[in-house]
């Protein structure tokens, strides 16, 4: 089966093109480094030439308001190209909660992206996973300084990226879901909680204050970033991962 990865040169994209390869299917990553260009179409065609499946995992290059003119745009241009390739499955990565935290612009660009996707002419699967473990330091470094980490008490449920991997490509060789699938980690952490294990894992002996106020997930309220009862979990443990990592 032939299936584009747009986005494919990524972290989760260049992953997947590897899975997909590796299982036997041809594989095919589209960005701007192969010519694609998702805001004006360029090469579009040309990378969707043949696919059966479209997997898109590419992102907006800034979280302000202009994502949702990305996501508008790109969707656009990548549902019309696949109507005119016979592309028959395509598939966006998105977020879990992303329909419940109104105040965070780039989660309601991703709604919209979503919506397009619904009402597009092709079939289609939304995959939406929870907050990758990969994100965990940049999410630190954000309100961080020499002295202090200052994050919100935020319910959240991370997930290896490998995870994700493995979720998309079982999605992406399937029958179209017409559907969303949830994905999330195993456990359930607050973002400061998630922090101090960071950081102590790291030696790194700065204090983690607990700050309502900090960062992006400042705006989300509740649990709206774990996962519902009928989300997949996925195998692997932070605590592990993270041992795993500093180990290597």
């Amino acid at each position: 089966m032939k299936i584009t990865v747009i986005g494919g040169t990524g972290f989760i994209g260049s992953r997947l093109v590897t899975e997909l390869r590796n299982a036997g299917h041809e594989a095919v990553p589209a960005s701007p480094s192969s010519g694609v260009d998702l805001l004006t179409g360029a090469g579009l065609d040309e990378a969707l030439a043949g696919a059966h499946t479209v997997v898109n995992v590419s992102n907006s290059p800034t979280f302000d308001d202009r994502s949702l003119a990305f996501f508008r745009t790109t969707v656009g241009n990548l549902l019309a190209a696949g109507e005119r390739a016979g592309v028959g499955h395509q598939v966006a990565l998105s977020i879990v909660g992303v329909d419940r935290v109104p105040g965070l612009d780039y989660y309601r660009a991703k709604v919209l992206q979503e919506d397009l996707l619904r009402g597009g002419p092709t079939p289609y699967s939304i995959v939406r996973a929870t907050q990758f473990f990969e994100f965990m330091d940049p999410t630190i470094a954000m309100t961080a300084d020499d002295n202090a980490v200052r994050l919100p008490a935020t319910p959240v449920q991370p997930i290896a990226g490998a995870d994700v991997v493995d979720a998309l490509a079982g999605v992406a060789t399937s029958a179209p879901l017409n559907g969303t699938l949830d994905i999330a980690g195993p456990d359930v952490f607050t973002l400061d909680e998630l922090a101090r294990i960071t950081l102590a894992a790291r030696k790194d002996e700065r204090p983690v204050i607990t700050d309502d106020r900090a960062g992006m997930f400042a705006a989300v309220e509740g649990d709206v970033l774990t996962a519902g009862p009928d989300a997949r979990l996925a195998p692997t443990h932070y605590r592990d991962w993270l041992a795993t990592t500093l180990a290597g």
